[in-house]
């Protein structure tokens, strides 16, 4: 059978992917599911319900010039496996330097493996409010426990680079472009 013979079919198919989309994007902490034992690993920008780009600057705000910005804040609203190269403090905010990557549980232990992405880092900013849950390596204990963005970023600020590519961290980000939750994933 050919698509092209069934567009019923296709229409079919369509609202199914579009469903899909959906409910992933609708999952939180306060649905009753374990939101972060799911792996995310997409890297697309998101978009309004209209198609468009959210139009924010890099800081999470609007734009001066009044623009469009894929890249401004790729993943509004959506929740992301990432790896950090870099954080900072200043501007009165918290900074992160973030690629996608993506994790697949380890086969032997109760952890994760990491599966280190490509192409540039991304910077984003956290809200005042996030926050930080670490486990090992930057965390003092194996399950997560609550950090200060401080401690978060002098923690990994400490390791050398060559030690941060291993780690992988799942972030939410808020409407904006900004990190609401950062935790790290316990890796052996």
């Amino acid at each position: 059978m050919r698509v092209s013979h069934c567009p019923a079919a296709v229409r079919c198919l369509t609202a199914l992917a579009f469903s899909l989309v959906t409910l992933t994007g609708c999952s939180g902490e306060g649905d009753g599911q374990a939101a972060d034992t799911a792996p995310v690993t997409s890297a697309a920008p998101s978009a309004s319900a209209d198609g468009t780009a959210a139009n924010t600057g890099a800081d999470g705000g609007a734009k001066p010039d009044g623009t469009s910005s894929t890249a401004a804040a790729p993943w509004a609203g959506t929740k992301q496996f990432v790896q950090i190269d870099d954080a900072r403090t200043g501007d009165g905010g918290t900074y992160l330097s973030v690629r996608p990557a993506q994790k697949k549980a380890h086969p032997q232990f109760e952890a994760w493996v990491i599966v280190p992405g490509e192409g540039p880092y991304t910077e984003v900013r956290m809200t005042e409010d996030a926050k930080v849950t670490l486990s090992v390596p930057l965390g003092d204990e194996k399950h997560p426990a609550s950090y200060s963005q401080a401690d978060f970023v002098s923690r990994l600020t400490a390791r050398p680079s060559s030690a941060r590519s291993p780690l992988g961290y799942d972030l939410s980000f808020d409407g904006e472009g900004r990190v609401t939750r950062l935790q790290s994933l316990y890796t052996p």
